[in-house]
């Protein structure tokens, strides 16, 4: 199990945390979503190895930035 942690800007309600668990969960690898929303991290959960890329993609996607 790996677990990949990045810090999300934008986030304050659980609407934003809905849009971006769907968005990351959406990318291939990713099993889980765990969001801290009063920090804004957003801690990503996979067996297998996951594209920060491709993560980083989805959040923006999604309206939100990356922090970092």
């Amino acid at each position: 199990m790996s677990n990949n942690v990045y810090v999300v800007k934008g986030m304050t309600c659980s609407g934003c945390m809905g849009k971006v668990t769907n968005a990351v969960t959406s990318v291939e690898g990713v099993d889980d979503v765990d969001i801290d929303i009063a920090t804004g991290e957003v801690t990503v959960i996979s067996d297998a190895s996951v594209d920060a890329d491709l993560v980083r993609t989805a959040i923006t996607k999604a309206g939100y930035e990356v922090a970092g």
